[in-house]
């Protein structure tokens, strides 16, 4: 069964109890761990028991496809549920990927009696993939798609990590965290839990908090790499993008938020020669352009033609295509 974006989180809490086999994958590695760690503690009491869940990665069952049925039909010394949790699913080696599925494939036609539960993670998948396309087509199984945290995901983020602690947050200080967060929801949540120690059960984050805790240390922003881009910073482009790139951030991710920034600037580009001034052009923009950035994007709405936004536009698609292959 296919599970859309919008309903990952209400399957995690409570799964299709006819799935034996959930796939969660996606560009957003931290997300992936997360919602895999969740359905794990959900489905075991203990998912630090080697007895109840076994761990093995996507290397270990392409070279012995029949291991992932065997460890599902091990019944724990300890009783209760078994689940085998499989790391990198879709390995890079070749033909190994198809391995998998193909382990997978014979799991799901013929699973082994009792409930047992099989967790793959992987990366970003196509449509197409094989382990993606069975656990979509699959009456039994799951895809669990993990896409990097929007607007309203990464608020509902702030909201439950820093109210857990009674910790507010002030307009600026919450639009810095939104410019600085959310590439990857495990470092989004770390940072998110730094902050709250630092402001301690019941304080208020203000923005020089917040650039205190997350400005120096959590991924770098993609604002920072899209803003130099379009300001042809070619400098500042590199610094911000060698940076982003080691701390782990998807190429694919670089390219659609600066896709994204060019549609952003095409729109405010309109609403500039249609008459609009300063804060007018930007209203409706979802997310909201930082303060401190409002000038700069102006500016870049200015100077962008829409002829010159379509050719990079054309660019970026392109480039992500060659990622992807």
């Amino acid at each position: 069964m296919k599970v859309t974006a919008s309903r990952a989180e209400a399957f995690v809490r409570r799964p299709d109890p006819a799935a034996r086999a959930i796939l969660v994958y996606g560009p957003d590695d931290g997300l992936v761990r997360e919602r895999a760690g969740l359905l794990v503690a959900g489905a075991v009491d203990s998912p630090d028991d080697p007895f109840l869940v076994a761990e093995l990665s996507g290397e270990d069952v392409a070279a012995d496809p029949a291991r992932l049925a065997d460890e599902a039909a091990a019944i724990p010394l300890t009783g209760g549920r078994r689940v085998v949790r499989v790391r990198d699913a879709s390995p890079s080696t070749p033909g190994a990927a198809d391995k998998v599925a193909r382990a997978v494939a014979a799991f799901l036609e013929a699973p082994p009696p009792g409930d047992s539960l099989v967790v793959l993670l992987a990366g970003n998948l196509a449509p197409r993939a094989p382990l993606r396309r069975l656990a979509e087509q699959a009456a039994n199984a799951a895809a669990l798609p993990c896409y990097t945290d929007d607007a309203g995901a990464l608020d509902r983020l702030i909201d439950a990590v820093l109210g857990a602690d009674g910790v507010t947050v002030a307009p600026e200080a919450r639009s810095f965290l939104a410019a600085n967060l959310g590439s990857d929801r495990a470092v989004s949540r770390s940072e998110l839990e730094k902050l709250a120690l630092y402001a301690g059960p019941g304080g208020r984050v203000e923005l020089a908090d917040a650039e205190a805790c997350v400005g120096d240390s959590a991924l770098r922003s993609l604002d920072s790499i899209v803003l130099a881009a379009a300001d042809g910073d070619r400098a500042g482009l590199d610094r911000e993008l060698a940076a982003s790139l080691q701390e782990g951030t998807n190429p694919v991710a670089v390219l659609r938020a600066m896709a994204r920034h060019l549609m952003r600037l095409h729109r405010t580009w309109g609403r500039l020669r249609g008459g609009a001034r300063g804060d007018q052009a930007l209203q409706g923009l979802q997310p909201p352009v930082f303060f401190m950035y409002k000038s700069r994007f102006l500016d870049q709405a200015e100077r962008w033609q829409p002829q010159m936004a379509a050719r990079a536009l054309g660019l970026l698609l392109e480039a992500e295509r060659r990622c992807k292959s």
